[in-house]
């Protein structure tokens, strides 16, 4: 059992029956009432996004997760494949399991998979990504000195802000929590 302010990002747990992942949490303290933990879900199996208060005491049997890092391989339409590096199997995922993860997805990416009773329902990026940049501006001479940013578009179509002196072509390290520029690779 996990009390409600003990509440993640991230975290899964049981309520009203239904498996929900933690997206966002509040402590709110009123004036006069009580504190409240102000949550927002998402149920793991119809993808259902909802907003729910719960009393700081209050407790939620704690989501058995399980987690296997798996291949990204390609994607057909809606359909993205990812294999067990240890056995080969293939498994398809829906575009709305796989969606936070998209910007960053290059062939032969290394992702973690969420299972629920053997259903896989979330995918994460690995932390650290290295991507080319296919398209930015050059920097005008003198600019380099400022810590400007400038919009560099990368090879899966993702648009990151990059300092001035990054240009087209190179490789550049990204952030997938926050998806910022950490450093050229």
């Amino acid at each position: 059992m996990i009390a409600a302010s003990e509440l993640r990002r991230g975290m899964t747990f049981s309520y009203e029956g239904e498996i929900w992942v933690c997206l966002d949490f509040q402590h709110n303290k009123t004036g006069r009432g009580g504190a409240v933990e102000r949550i927002k879900m998402k149920n793991i199996i119809t993808g259902n996004v909802r907003e729910t208060t719960f009393l700081p005491t209050e407790k939620l049997p704690k989501a058995h997760i399980e987690k296997k890092d798996m291949q990204y391989i390609y994607n057909d339409g809606d359909l993205y494949y990812f294999m067990d590096t240890e056995t080969y199997e293939q498994i398809p995922l829906n575009k709305s399991n796989v969606e936070d993860a998209i910007p960053y997805l290059i062939d032969g990416t290394i992702c973690t998979i969420h299972f629920y009773q053997g259903n896989a329902f979330r995918v994460e990026p690995p932390i650290f990504v290295n991507m080319k940049i296919t398209f930015c501006e050059p920097a005008v001479a003198g600019d380099t000195a400022r810590s400007a940013l400038k919009p560099a578009t990368l090879e899966t179509g993702l648009v990151i802000q990059v300092p001035l002196f990054v240009n087209e072509g190179e490789t550049v390290k990204v952030d997938t929590r926050t998806g910022e520029y950490v450093e050229r690779v």
